[in-house]
């Protein structure tokens, strides 16, 4: 793939392309004197006052509030909003707390920042030593199934509530498409990934909101609509793309990665799961990013903060696992895994220490979410916030964000953006939970060869 071109001289084909049009067709419509220059300035002081409200909301000491629903490890009841997977289909991670009340926003107090449960934009920057300002002009998709039809409203109400800037389609910074790119026709509402949806969007709001969001909705949660809509995510020119949803691993899945996850130049995050030890797929792609989970504390040390491997029961809790079919990555020197393993990079998603959600279609309004469902927008945002990936055709493609990106390092197992070496310490034996039974893998076949794009 040919390298992208420097920023220079991408900022010289902004300003020449219009005036090339113009001139072609400067019979047709004159433009008036000085109008361009004022367009021009009047995108970059738009551009910089919505970077300032935002870098304002998460550095507010007001904003820095945390409202903890629970402690790490700890037992609570939710709600997995998406059914288990049929063979050749995924479904989404998403889990919504059933212990805590959800409240439209109507009912929330004004200083509503101040008022909702779970983790806030301002608290993830702060955990994760996030920079403030950075992202703009980015673009993250979110890949999910069905439609959710409040999806923009409810994103609206989740970022005025705590600040940030708008993010619509009227200006720009939020699409919704179907897996085809139309905005018009789109897929059959679905209460449960609605949901999902509303957990992923939010999340890429409050790390990047000065990141474009594209909403990409599958017809059907099956591997190959899933695969379309990823397709399209990249088609319509989003470096990052997150992916909460997966299934079970199948002998197929090295063909499904050069179909649908193999695109140099783009992250790709993918929740590793829910349910402890046990591959999922497409998280052991050799293509992407499998995002794992921890529990997020406040804590009285030098970070702020205490973090530590979601781990509920040996069946809840952060996936991980050995891939049978996906050939390790150079990347990758464990000796625990003859093949891909997972995770990769962890953030929060332990409903206990969850974050805070605004969801009406399926929802009532606030709640608190958890699972990697969480954590995949996370660090597809955080992704983001490092920078326009390089186009080369392994995982290594991803941006890791710098000292100059994130100024501080939380723990190795827990850091986004770090890559985790060593092999998940769990046995193979581990019982899966009720209704969703794995059965063990076969003898892993011999690699296939790397298709060439």
């Amino acid at each position: 793939m040919r390298e992208k071109p420097r920023r220079s001289l991408r900022r010289l084909l902004t300003a020449a392309l219009p005036a090339l049009t113009l001139s072609v067709f400067g019979l047709v419509a004159a433009t008036p004197a000085g109008a361009q220059p004022a367009a021009h300035a009047a995108v970059q002081s738009a551009q910089v006052s919505k970077v300032t409200q935002n870098a304002k909301a998460l550095t507010a000491p007001a904003a820095q509030a945390v409202h903890a629903t629970g402690k790490a490890g700890q037992k609570v009841p939710t709600e997995r909003l998406c059914a288990t997977a049929a063979p050749g289909s995924a479904s989404c991670f998403a889990q919504r707390r059933t212990d805590i009340k959800q409240q439209l926003a109507a009912a929330v107090h004004s200083d509503a920042a101040a008022a909702v449960s779970g983790l806030s934009p301002a608290n993830l920057h702060s955990a994760y030593a996030l920079p403030s300002t950075g992202g703009s002009g980015l673009t993250v998709a979110v890949v999910d199934a069905y439609n959710d039809p409040n999806a923009e409203s409810d994103l609206a109400t989740y970022r005025s509530n705590f600040g940030l800037s708008a993010c619509t389609k009227a200006n720009g910074c939020f699409k919704q498409v179907s897996q085809t790119g139309s905005t018009t026709s789109l897929p059959t509402n679905d209460s449960g990934w609605a949901g999902e949806e509303a957990l992923d969007i939010d999340m890429v709001s409050a790390v990047c909101p000065n990141c474009n969001i594209i909403l990409v909705e599958a017809t059907s949660a099956t591997d190959a609509n899933l695969g379309t809509a990823e397709n399209e995510a990249v088609a319509l020119g989003a470096k990052f793309v997150s992916n909460s949803w997966g299934g079970s691993e199948s002998s197929s899945q090295t063909s499904e990665d050069t179909s649908y996850f193999k695109h140099p130049g783009v992250a790709i995050t993918v929740s590793s799961g829910d349910e402890a030890y046990g591959a999922e797929y497409p998280a052991t792609s050799q293509y992407v990013t499998a995002v794992g989970g921890t529990a997020l504390s406040t804590s009285s040390n030098s970070r702020g903060w205490t973090e530590s491997v979601w781990k509920t029961s040996s069946t809840e809790g952060g996936g991980s696992g050995c891939s049978a079919y996906d050939p390790k990555p150079t990347w990758q020197t464990d000796t625990g895994c003859t093949k891909r393993m997972e995770a990769d990079v962890s953030a929060v998603a332990d409903p206990a220490t969850g974050v805070a959600v605004y969801d009406t279609y399926g929802g009532s309004g606030w709640a608190v979410y958890g699972g990697t469902s969480a954590s995949s927008p996370i660090i597809a945002g955080v992704y983001a916030l490092a920078g326009t990936p390089v186009p080369v055709t392994t995982r290594r493609s991803t941006p890791t964000p710098t000292p100059a990106t994130c100024t501080t390092s939380p723990a190795a197992t827990t850091a986004p953006a770090r890559r985790v070496t060593s092999a998940p310490r769990a046995p193979a034996t581990t019982a899966r939970p009720a209704g969703a039974p794995r059965t063990a893998p076969p003898p892993s076949p011999p690699a296939p060869p790397r298709a060439t794009r």
